[in-house]
């Protein structure tokens, strides 16, 4: 089904484009060729015959829709997020705000389980389902990014992967929801609360946008690795390949949508980007996207292997920083504020050196 895409906000373009579709059952080196091409070209892409098997997806799916049909006051149970938990519409510590709600939750099983108690009311099976989740996605992820090394003729192939298997790995999965945007207004409307959210709405994110759209995620990068990212059957989630440019992503529920985060454009050197997405609450449906955000350990140092120092430059782009140190960064500043370009070296810094 073809939908009209929104009418933009001033000065933006709707562009429409396809992403690259990799099928991870083809040949193995033409696999890895075209995710490099696809995270030079895009930092975006999707994957099918992904091996992630539809039923551990579909008991993730209902364990979420679960949660987030409940009243309002249970869900804020699994609340603050600070920053995992539950959280609506506050978007992190700096005034970004958007329709959305969503549960933020520590890949860690001891974590999940602890925290399941105060999310389902069947927390076993909550946990059952969510680490089984997390287990497939985080294979998915990693054979993926080995892919990535193959393709970019690293010889460690396990140079990305290991530092999201890593016993420390502090990767995040993510649950967003968008509710009908006919329901925010009806809140919205007998709500002083909820007035107040829509002035800061408008003011702080530029986020309304005609035809009854609005932003659901505000725009931004991922400063992790590498994410995977499922949806159900409704649109919203939008790229942004150059300023004032976004580009519409097609749901597609057999596919995983991958994107190069932060980390791994500094640990590529550059080659790989990491592209500015958002999301956009519909109308009509109720959209949840489920989100696994690879990071490495806390104390992991992030540098390129030296075989990537050399091309497509002769020196590193960025300095070395560890993800503590970055994380610490991403957290302190706005949502669609840029982070990895405080971490560029400066070409009179590279003189010097």
């Amino acid at each position: 089904m073809v939908v009209a895409s929104p009418t933009p906000i001033r000065s933006e373009k709707i562009r429409a484009m396809e992403l690259p579709i990799i099928d991870l059952s083809a040949e193995r080196s033409e696999v890895s060729k075209l995710i490099v091409k696809a995270c030079e070209e895009y930092g975006f892409f999707k994957v099918i015959n992904h091996g992630v098997s539809e039923d551990v997806i579909a008991k993730m799916e209902e364990e979420g829709f679960e949660f987030f049909a409940k009243p309002t006051s249970e869900k804020q149970q699994a609340g603050p997020a600070n920053p995992c938990g539950y959280g609506s519409k506050n978007i992190g510590f700096n005034g970004d705000i958007g329709e959305v709600e969503y549960l933020l939750l520590n890949t860690d099983p001891l974590s999940i389980s602890q925290r399941s108690k105060t999310i389902s009311n069947d927390p076993t099976k909550f946990s059952s389902a969510v680490t089984g989740y997390i287990e497939a996605v985080r294979g998915l992820a990693c054979e993926i990014l080995d892919l990535m090394a193959e393709g970019l003729w690293v010889p460690d192939r396990s140079v990305f992967s290991r530092l999201i298997r890593d016993v420390d790995s502090d990767s995040l999965l993510r649950l967003n929801h968008y509710p009908p945007l006919k329901d925010c207004l009806k809140d919205r409307d007998t709500s002083p609360s909820s007035m107040h959210s829509h002035h800061l709405l408008h003011h702080h994110s530029n986020s309304k946008i005609n035809n009854g759209n609005r932003i659901g995620f505000g725009e931004h990068s991922d400063p992790q690795i590498l994410t995977v990212l499922r949806s159900n059957d409704v649109g919203g989630l939008q790229i942004s390949p150059e300023d004032g440019v976004w580009v519409p992503v097609s749901p597609d529920p057999t596919a995983f949508c991958v994107n190069v985060g932060d980390l791994l454009q500094a640990m590529t050197n550059g080659r790989f980007v990491s592209v500015k997405h958002r999301a956009l609450a519909n109308s009509y449906k109720s959209r949840m996207s489920m989100a696994y955000f690879g990071a490495p350990p806390l104390h992991a140092r992030i540098t390129p292997p030296p075989e990537l120092v050399v091309v497509p430059h002769s020196c590193s782009l960025y300095r070395p920083f560890t993800w503590a140190e970055y994380k610490k960064t991403a957290l302190s500043l706005r949502l669609g504020d840029s982070r990895l370009g405080l971490f560029r070296v400066q070409d009179d810094d590279q003189i010097a050196g």
